[in-house]
């Protein structure tokens, strides 16, 4: 078994991991999981955090083969289109995104749709094999955060997006269009069938009160020894419960709606109008608390 460099980048602003995964002897990567930063009062975007992924990558010398999203992010912006325009590479997530599109197509009453389906430049089927550079690497279907999210297993590496968090903060919500506990109670599952040895990498981390650094790293087996939501022993229909009665108490993440629009298209920014200017929308009065 090939061992992959992993590299960590962490944004504050959204508690979000990105990764830069790379073969040591081809020198291929692959960045998973990328934020652009932006700022909500002002409607605009740096490219901070994405441009120390790409010092990362040039001073090591190595060469992007693929962009992957673990899903269409609510909480942040992804970065990939700049990224692919500096570095390359092919920027790949789950084929079940049209379903995500589909929804929010409605929701955001969007007309022109022509591009959705090239959206993305390569989008996998649960279960395909793929490689980076030499390690060998494939998909698991983990819909219940979103009916589109993806775990990538690199060797013995799994990037689970937010299907799971850090053991003492649980998992992820399931109150989004499509979502649903009961799904994410079985992607888990799958996730827990996997070697016990197997790294698992994390989208996100809250810092609860019981800890003082950001961790983006646990295990299959601490996982199932101590997730506080779902560990070895909890019942689904116990699960189902819990995660539905604590979704009811969720705010909506403060980004998502600039944030969807923007990654269930691959990152693509609107055309700019005859003014020069690009716009987002925003469905007024839609969701209600």
């Amino acid at each position: 078994m090939q061992k992959p460099v992993i590299q960590h980048f962490f944004d504050e602003n959204t508690n979000t991991f990105s990764y830069v995964v790379a073969d040591p002897e081809t020198l291929q990567c692959a960045i998973i999981d990328s934020v652009l930063d932006y700022d909500a009062a002002s409607a605009s975007t740096q490219t901070t955090h994405a441009d120390m992924i790409i010092a990362y990558i040039q001073t090591h010398g190595f060469k992007v083969q693929w962009i992957l999203e673990t899903h269409v992010h609510a909480d942040h912006l992804t970065a990939s289109q700049y990224l692919k325009e500096k570095l390359g590479g092919q920027i790949a997530m789950s084929e079940k995104i049209s379903e995500v599109q589909k929804v929010f197509t409605e929701i955001y009453h969007f007309k022109n749709t022509a591009d959705f389906d090239i959206a993305f430049d390569y989008l996998f089927e649960a279960g395909e094999a793929f490689k980076i550079g030499q390690l060998q690497a494939y998909s698991i279907a983990t819909p219940g955060h979103t009916p589109a999210c993806l775990s990538y297993v690199i060797e013995d590496c799994v990037f689970v997006g937010d299907t799971l968090f850090m053991y003492d903060y649980g998992t992820a919500r399931c109150d989004f269009p499509k979502g649903s506990a009961s799904q994410l109670y079985d992607s888990i599952q799958k996730l827990f069938s996997l070697p016990e040895h197997y790294r698992i990498f994390l989208c996100h981390d809250y810092l609860p009160s019981t800890r003082t650094e950001y961790l983006c790293e646990t295990s299959v087996k601490e996982q199932k020894l101590k997730n506080i939501h779902v560990h070895d022993g909890i019942k689904k229909a116990d699960f189902v419960a819990m995660r539905e009665q604590r979704d009811a108490t969720l705010s909506m993440p403060q980004l998502i709606l600039p944030a969807i629009q923007i990654n269930m298209v691959a990152g693509h920014f609107p055309e700019a109008e005859t003014n020069g200017v690009r716009y987002l929308k925003i469905p007024f009065n839609y969701f209600k608390s």
